[in-house]
């Protein structure tokens, strides 16, 4: 059984809600993303997703844009994502890591060489957020002869037939955008996005999580009572902008991540 596979089994037993942070890799240091990734996970992150910068993030809105072109600037490319995943899986060997990002970078590579140096590296799934369902087949095979989770991405706009497609080849959870915008929007209809979330869950054979429009804890658990998990990026990133370095952005990120953690807690009692 997967590392995933473990933890989402064992949030199910347990009757917890998923708490995903995302972060961009190399920013807000590249010195950071190491002791951020680990003050996270002591804040009671249960999956961590790690943005892969890209040059042209289209699905991000503003503040992830900006981090993926410092972290770019600073150099942070591929093999410096999976470099940080190799020194984190030193001291931790349970919390999932999933990769999110951008087909070009994994294409360049090649699908069976990416998948297997990000299977070595202990990276455990990854979301390719213009990679289209109908043409994934080649990658999913090669992530599963891996051990790699292709995550599977949703929306308010996503027609029937290809909702029903994306729920049947869902591997680990399904990541399920909240409106149809980008990432940091703050025009979330919780309401909306419910009711778009029973529809899909009940086609889905995996855990949903909600993203894009979770800004803090009342949002987080507004929308933890619609899905199994919830994946919290753009203000994240936004409270760790300008930080004194790694020990401040870490210290930011799990300040920024705990009360979000009670609240999801809460919803367990």
């Amino acid at each position: 059984m997967s590392r995933l596979q473990r933890r989402l089994d064992a949030l199910r037993a347990a009757g917890r809600k998923a708490l995903v942070p995302f972060i961009t890799a190399g920013d807000p240091a590249l010195d950071a993303t190491l002791p951020v990734m680990r003050a996270l996970v002591e804040a009671g992150a249960d999956v961590i997703e790690l943005g892969v910068p890209f040059s042209d993030p289209m699905a991000d809105g503003p503040v992830i844009q900006r981090s993926s072109e410092r972290a770019l600037a600073r150099g942070a490319g591929m093999a410096y994502v999976l470099d940080c995943v190799r020194a984190f899986r030193t001291q931790d060997d349970a919390t999932p890591v999933v990769l999110m990002g951008y087909l070009n970078p994994v294409e360049v590579r090649g699908a069976e060489a990416f998948a297997k140096a990000a299977a070595e590296a202990g990276i455990d799934g990854m979301l390719l957020v213009d990679l289209p369902p109908d043409e994934g087949d080649a990658y999913r095979a090669a992530f599963e002869a891996a051990g790699l989770a292709l995550i599977s991405l949703a929306s308010p706009t996503t027609p029937p037939a290809r909702l029903a497609q994306l729920c049947a080849q869902a591997q680990g959870y399904l990541y399920y955008v909240s409106y149809a915008g980008v990432t940091g929007a703050a025009h979330l209809d919780v309401g909306d996005a419910g009711r778009h979330l029973q529809q899909v869950r009940a086609l889905a054979q995996v855990p949903v999580f909600a993203g894009f429009g979770i800004r803090d804890a009342a949002s987080a658990a507004a929308m933890a009572c619609h899905a199994e998990g919830v994946v919290v990026g753009s203000a994240l990133v936004t409270a760790m902008e300008g930080s004194d370095g790694a020990a401040d952005a870490a210290e930011r990120a799990g300040d920024f991540l705990r009360p979000l953690r009670t609240a999801l807690d809460e919803l367990a009692r």
